[in-house]
């Protein structure tokens, strides 16, 4: 059962633009732009809009009337509609030109800080606990002893080894041992400027009943994120997105309270002793130092369990003293055949497959003679797919005999 711990920070709604902490003048840009999109709008749609108070939604709209930048267009119940005057969309597009953002309200950089140093992530797992976790997976007791030592002292993981072996799948799963609840705001507002953090890809909000009202934070499971090849250099300060002119969290700001992986690590566009060179301080304090796009810097917490998959040397990925400073170096090597046999009959069996003990000795022997490296974990997945793939294409149930086999290996190793 997930929850909320009692030390976690908890949102109060703002009554005052002053209690919310944001610029009116910041709040002003972003009625009129909804209202601008809208239409003809209630105060209360704006509210829900802005995930702001009713309160606050009354004082701005005295705002609007007083500065004529409003029409009241009569009354739905005992709410007001009201629709933009001519100067109220002059303006709005003003603010469009200076900021395409038009979404909930964003928090003040202070209480995005305190937030998430408030809902750090504390690991408490023990041996059965973190097995429990990884249940899906087949591992050494050697692994789950030297990943839970990791994950209890802190600090960055490097999975290494030979590929295949399924540094991806443990790293997609360590996010398992921290099942807790955290608030993630909508955007945050830095020196007049908005960034978005919170992004439904990333951070899995609770269903809607169970959000707060008109509360600029959302109510998410802790984030796992996932980049690869494509991490650029870029995605680790706040940006302009170049198609929506909004402006975008780096990636480990919404990472953070959470879990990133850096997968195939030294196969991105940004180099490893880049990246490194990048993070080594915040690793090691737990704060990063960010750029606005108008140059304007700042410093959050970095609260992040960074962890790095890789299948190239480490050697070759940086000098020995950064490596010295990732101090969880984890190998993950090829199977025993007792592993590789019980992870062979498991996947049998998901796949609805019987595997009998003479075709099992098959596998082993023929998985070892074409394979230098050892029994790789990702050779059952990939060879029980690709018998499922003959079988459906011959619109017939699949089956593990002789011939089968030897096709499928046949498609799958390289000769």
């Amino acid at each position: 059962m997930t929850g909320i711990s009692d030390r976690l920070f908890r949102p109060t709604q703002a009554n005052s633009i002053e209690e919310a902490g944001l610029a009116p003048n910041l709040v002003l840009d972003l009625v009129l732009k909804h209202a601008y999109f809208e239409g003809t709008v209630t105060l209360a749609t704006l509210a829900q809009r802005l995930k702001l108070s009713p309160s606050i939604m009354h004082s701005m709209y005295r705002q609007l009337q007083k500065e004529h930048l409003c029409e009241t267009r009569g009354m739905v119940g005992d709410d007001y509609e009201i629709y933009l005057a001519v100067r109220g969309r002059e303006m709005a597009e003003l603010a469009l030109r200076k900021s395409h953002y038009a979404g909930p309200a964003p928090v003040p950089l202070a209480d995005y800080n305190r937030a998430v140093l408030a809902q750090a992530m504390e690991i408490q797992i023990n041996a059965k606990s973190l097995k429990s976790a990884l249940g899906d997976l087949v591992l050494p007791d050697e692994v789950i002893k030297e990943l839970g030592a990791a994950l209890v002292t802190g600090g960055a993981i490097v999975l290494y080894g030979s590929t295949g072996n399924g540094k991806t799948s443990i790293a997609e799963r360590l996010h398992r041992v921290a099942n807790d609840l955290i608030y993630v705001p909508y955007a945050v507002e830095v020196a007049g400027q908005i960034m978005s953090v919170y992004d439904p890809l990333i951070h899995l909000a609770e269903p809607q009943e169970t959000q707060l009202e008109h509360s600029r934070w959302v109510l998410c499971r802790r984030p796992m994120v996932k980049v690869g090849g494509e991490m650029r250099s870029e995605m680790l300060d706040p940006r302009v997105d170049e198609i929506t002119r909004i402006g975008i969290a780096p990636l480990q700001m919404k990472a953070n309270n959470g879990i990133l992986l850096i997968d195939d690590f030294g196969r991105q566009r940004i180099t490893p002793r880049e990246l490194l060179n990048r993070w080594i301080v915040p690793l090691d304090r737990h704060t990063d130092i960010l750029s606005l796009w108008s140059g304007v810097s700042f410093e959050i917490p970095f609260q992040v369990r960074v962890v790095f998959a890789t299948n190239l040397a480490l050697n070759d990925l940086a000098e020995e003293a950064f490596m010295r400073r990732l101090k969880n170096k984890i190998k993950i090597e090829p199977l025993s055949e007792a592993l590789f046999r019980e992870l062979l009959q498991r996947v049998a069996v998901e796949k609805g497959v019987p595997c009998k003990p003479a075709m099992e000795d098959f596998i082993v022997a023929e998985c070892l003679r074409r394979s230098p490296d050892g029994l790789r974990a990702c050779f059952p997945v990939d060879l029980m797919t690709i018998i499922a793939g003959m079988a459906k294409f011959e619109e017939r149930a699949p089956i593990l005999e002789k011939t089968e086999l030897e096709q499928a290996l046949k498609m799958y190793f390289v000769h």
